[in-house]
């Protein structure tokens, strides 16, 4: 099986924030990937912009070094790179004044699709957006990338889409999260309503429960001072687990169209019940002999911020009534995994009663590091002895079943960029869902600060605070092992 590259027309990116770390890390080589990938024409050009003194020259070294570092060296072709740096050039702009903004208005080319890339915090975005349209930089071919955080409450997140909207129309604004650029989480839609298998049973009638799992080995590292403000829930509930629970819950659009998509995932959030308190577990990682707890890595010494989050979460509709939700992610856990686990009820009847287990069907999306599906199904231990029943799993590896070469899927920034090119804007958050998701968020933040209940400690490696092991066996079921 061979993979269709589809070029696409010439056209301007420029990347606020060009010289910043998720620039260096994953702006430019994605950007490099697909112009080796044959999906960007030797017409485009990129702009880096950013306040710093920097000639165009100096960009592209810049540029190349970051490529080299974050790119293994068998992606990286010498003459691919010398050619793919022709593209680049460098506008030193200042997102407060005015310097700059006339050349980098001069560059554009008004005959092509213009994307700007705003590679920085949000409080520049009012600020950015002004200037783009005071000189002529947001007219209908112009698309806008903001990255995430969106806000960190339900007020500024209103606040930013309003800032954006009096030079931007919505149709022009892509609100990026990476994971759903994810392959195993587009596919997930493909398995969903492209088989006839599991569509009639993704319900409350046959599901029991549904599991989603986003764990970090890592801690907060470098990131301190911005994880401090944030958390776990602002970091990843919020957005992350939030979209994967919305393309697991949403009904059939009645089209694969951005807005049909996006008005399913929408009304999956709008169904969410409130968390009640004790249905939500908070932990904060210690620290080891090796390893050095949260709260010496960051400023505050006696800090209350959560970097564990496990819930309980129902959806209050004809589909999922009565079937709960657990979402759970940290980081220093036991192992870096992320997956979507469907585990369906029973059988109604059992005819091997001398077995005495339970029996589970469980379909697993693997998000991370080994993307897949797996399907568990029960079947008879093979030899003599009787029926002795044994589970064992249907695995779809990617990258065993589609060859090593199929397999190796494009880094989500790389599909996301293209399809901000593309104009496609099925993946990428529309500002009603992105505020109805703080408006389901903002009242447990609200409880945790009102309670001043610090975090629950767990130890680092481990699969994170007890409390979230009786979030699950109070109700008789138990958390996934979380296998890399």
């Amino acid at each position: 099986m061979v993979s269709r590259v589809i070029p696409v027309e010439a056209f301007d990116l420029v990347i606020i924030g060009g010289t910043g770390d998720l620039a260096r890390r994953k702006i430019l080589p994605a950007l490099y990937q697909r112009f080796n990938a044959g999906q960007i024409g030797k017409k485009s050009q990129i702009i880096g912009a950013a306040r710093g003194e920097m000639t165009s020259e100096a960009y592209r070294a810049f540029a190349e070094e970051a490529i080299r570092e974050f790119l293994d060296k068998s992606d990286v072709k010498v003459r691919a790179l010398k050619s793919f740096l022709k593209l680049l050039s460098y506008v030193t702009l200042d997102a407060k004044g005015e310097t700059g903004w006339e050349e980098l208005a001069g560059k554009m080319h008004s005959d092509r699709i213009r994307a700007i890339y705003f590679s920085v915090g949000p409080s520049l975005f009012g600020d950015l957006a002004k200037r783009l349209h005071k000189h002529g930089m947001a007219g209908e071919g112009t698309r806008l990338v903001v990255e995430k955080p969106f806000g960190r409450d339900l007020a500024s997140a209103k606040e930013l889409n309003q800032m954006l909207a009096r030079h931007f129309d919505e149709s022009q604004i892509y609100r990026i999260d990476h994971y759903l650029g994810k392959e195993t989480v587009q596919n997930l839609m493909a398995v969903r309503f492209g088989n006839m298998l599991f569509e009639p049973l993704w319900n409350s009638q046959y599901v029991d429960h549904i599991q989603i799992t986003v764990a970090e080995s890592v801690g907060v590292g470098t990131r301190g001072g911005y994880y401090d403000r944030s958390g776990a829930m602002r970091d990843m509930v919020q957005n992350h687990l939030m979209q994967l629970l919305c393309l697991i819950a949403m009904e059939p659009p009645a089209k694969f169209d951005p807005d049909a998509v996006r008005d399913e995932k929408l009304k999956v959030i709008r169904a969410l019940d409130p968390v009640e308190p004790d249905n939500i577990v908070r932990g904060q990682y210690e620290g080891d002999g090796e390893r050095p707890g949260y709260r010496n890595q960051v400023e505050s010494r006696d800090s209350t911020t959560e970097t564990f989050v496990a819930l309980k979460a129902h959806i209050s509709n004809w589909r999922w009534a009565g079937t709960p939700f657990y979402l759970r992610t940290g980081k220093r856990l036991k192992d870096r995994a992320s997956e979507i686990a469907i585990i369906f009820k029973d059988a109604p009847h059992s005819i091997f009663e001398e077995d005495g287990q339970r029996h589970n069907n469980i379909l697993t999306i693997r998000l991370q590091p080994n993307e897949g599906i797996e399907l568990g199904v029960t079947i008879k231990e093979p030899g003599p002895g009787g029926m002795r029943l044994v589970d064992v799993p249907l695995d779809m590896s990617f990258a065993e079943v589609l060859g090593p070469d199929e397999a190796d899927f494009p880094d989500a920034y790389e599909r996301l960029i293209m399809d901000v090119i593309r104009g496609n804007q099925t993946l990428f958050m529309r500002g009603d869902e992105v505020e109805a998701a703080w408006a389901w968020t903002d009242p447990i933040i609200a409880e945790w600060d009102g309670s001043g209940q610090a975090p629950e400690p767990y130890a680092p490696g481990s699969s994170g605070p007890e409390s979230a092991m009786f979030l699950m066996h109070r109700d008789g079921r138990r958390w996934r092992e979380i296998k890399p």
